[in-house]
């Protein structure tokens, strides 16, 4: 292959490249725009404006992690801090004790994260779950009640086994049980859902 055969290559490859990361972003803020519109109509008010930042902050996680298998802390520390300041503010009459409700099940619920996650490497000597979704379930903690909790962690279980499973039909392959899953992808998302279903008034 010749020289500017090669370059042309090279440029092709990052205009591709450019636009698959634009085309990302465009659908990440199509759908936060969405979402965000639908979540100051569910819960008018300042619940409204945290869950529209919720939805806003699900896309921005999904994205990444999907583009890079990782979660950075600031989007997770985000995440927890708007968590607390809607905890603080669905709870007018205790705001306090809502918050402390908060910290409690956003520490409990990493535990647990933490917990498989470790139990997973001593089991089968890989990482299971990356230390971002950890982080981001306790982030889920301070957003969501008990009741909803396991209902985020279900949807997106569910969401990224129907991932592997169309994806097995579409390839025709086996499904490879060491290939890496971007889990916080589906699970920002189900949070803001979740998010969605305990404040949306019928």
């Amino acid at each position: 292959m010749s020289a500017r055969a090669r370059f042309s290559e090279i440029r092709a490859a990052a205009r591709s490249a450019r636009w698959r990361s634009a085309s990302g972003w465009m659908v990440c803020a199509a759908f936060g725009a969405t979402a965000a519109a639908v979540s100051a109509a569910a819960a008018p008010g300042p619940p409204g404006l945290a869950g529209a930042a919720l939805a806003t902050l699900a896309a921005m996680i999904a994205v990444v992690d999907w583009r890079r298998f990782i979660i950075p802390d600031a989007l997770n520390a985000i995440g927890l801090a708007l968590g607390l300041a809607a905890a603080w503010f669905d709870s007018p009459t205790d705001p306090a004790g809502a918050v402390a409700a908060a910290m409690i099940r956003a520490g409990a619920t990493a535990t647990i994260f933490y917990a498989f996650r470790f139990g997973y490497r001593r089991w089968r000597g890989r990482e299971g779950l990356g230390l971002g979704d950890v982080k981001l379930a306790g982030a889920a903690g301070a957003w969501l009640d008990w009741g909803a909790l396991p209902f985020a962690v279900e949807m997106a279980a569910l969401g990224a086994l129907a991932f592997v499973l169309i994806g097995r039909l579409v390839s025709r392959r086996p499904i490879d049980v060491a290939a890496k899953l971007p889990f916080g992808a589906f699970l920002a998302p189900a949070i803001w859902v979740a998010w969605l279903a305990a404040h949306w008034r019928f």
